[in-house]
C-alpha cells in the first residue's frame, strides 16, 4: 500500500511538471540564430556541423517571412551546397496548405530547419496556431537544429519584437527613445521561453530597442545579435560564432516608470561576448 502511495506521488508530480512546462517548452533540439547580414562560409560550416546529420536526414528551408522566397532558397541551398550532401527541401507554406499531412510530417521528420530573413511578422502569420508551428516543435523536441537569420533569428522568442514603436507610427530601425509601453510584441515560435531575441544588432545601433523590451519583460533575458553573428543554443547554454559580437542584457534593479513615461532602473547585468565565448542565457 505504502508503495502504491509513492508511486501516486511520483506520477501527480510528474504530471504536474509537464503542465508547468508545456509541451513547447525547452527540448532536445539545438537553435543556431543568426543576426542577419552575410553568412560567411564558416559561419554556415558551423550550423551544418551541429546538425551533425546522417546519410538519411535531410533539410527543410522555411522562407514565408521573405518577399523573394525562391531567391532566398536558392542563395542559401547554393552557399552550403559542399557542405551537405543530403537533400535541402524549401517548403513555402504561404503557397501551400498548412495542413497537408505529408508536408507537415516531413517537417516534423528533418534534422535541420532553417528559417529565412525577411518580415517576422509574415512567419508567423502563416504558421501561429497551426500543424507547421507544432511540427517545428515535433523536431526541436527529437533533437533537430532550428536556425534562422534576421526575421528568422527574431521568431525563435516567445515574446517576439515586431520593430514597431507603439509610441510612434514611423518605422526606424532603431529607437529614438527610452519610455515604457513602447516596444511592441507579437507571439513568436517561444523556442525561447526565457530569452527575447533581436537581430543586426550592433550595426544597426538597436541598443534603446533592447532595453525597452527588457523593461517590458525584466524577468527575461535580451540577446542582441550582430550581423554576420549567431549564438548555438543548447539548453541554457550558448555559444558565439561569427565575426561580429553579441550582446546580452539581464536583470534590471530598481525598475521604475516616470510620470513622464520613461523608465529608469540602477543597474543591469551586461555582458559583450565575440566568437568563441559562452554564456548562460538564463543565470
Amino acid at each position: 500500500m505504502r508503495k502504491l502511495i509513492v508511486f501516486a506521488c511520483l506520477f501527480i508530480s510528474a504530471v504536474s511538471s509537464v503542465a508547468q512546462t508545456g509541451s513547447k517548452k525547452g527540448g532536445a533540439g539545438k537553435l543556431f540564430i543568426i543576426g542577419g547580414g552575410e553568412r560567411s562560409q564558416a559561419l554556415m560550416a558551423r550550423m551544418v556541423a551541429a546538425a551533425a546529420l546522417g546519410p538519411a536526414d535531410y533539410m527543410i528551408v522555411l522562407p514565408m517571412a521573405s518577399e523573394q522566397p525562391d531567391t532566398g532558397f536558392k542563395y542559401l541551398r547554393a552557399q552550403i551546397a559542399g557542405q551537405m550532401r543530403q537533400p535541402v527541401r524549401m517548403f513555402d507554406f504561404n503557397k501551400h496548405d498548412v495542413n497537408d499531412r505529408k508536408w507537415v510530417d516531413s517537417l516534423a521528420g528533418a534534422r535541420l530547419i532553417y528559417i529565412l530573413g525577411g518580415d517576422q511578422n509574415r512567419f508567423m502569420k502563416s504558421v501561429a496556431g497551426t500543424p507547421v508551428s507544432d511540427a517545428i516543435h515535433r523536431a526541436f523536441a527529437n533533437g533537430a537544429l532550428i536556425a534562422g537569420t534576421s526575421a528568422g533569428a527574431a521568431v525563435m522568442s516567445r515574446y517576439m519584437i515586431t520593430g514597431q514603436q507603439l509610441l510612434k507610427k514611423d518605422y526606424k530601425e532603431t529607437f529614438d527613445r527610452l519610455y515604457r509601453d513602447n516596444v511592441e510584441f507579437a507571439d513568436g515560435l517561444g523556442l525561447l521561453n526565457h530569452t527575447i531575441i533581436d537581430q543586426h544588432f550592433i550595426r544597426r545601433s538597436r541598443y534603446n530597442r533592447l532595453l525597452s523590451a527588457l523593461a517590458e519583460h525584466p524577468g527575461y533575458t535580451a540577446v542582441g545579435i550582430d550581423e554576420g553573428t549567431a549564438i548555438l543554443v543548447q539548453g541554457n547554454r550558448a555559444e558565439v560564432v561569427g565575426d561580429s559580437q553579441v550582446i546580452r542584457l539581464a536583470s534590471p534593479s530598481k525598475l521604475q516608470k516616470t510620470a513622464s513615461g520613461q523608465f529608469k532602473f540602477s543597474e543591469v547585468d551586461f555582458g559583450l561576448y565575440t566568437a568563441g565565448d559562452v554564456f548562460k542565457l538564463k543565470p
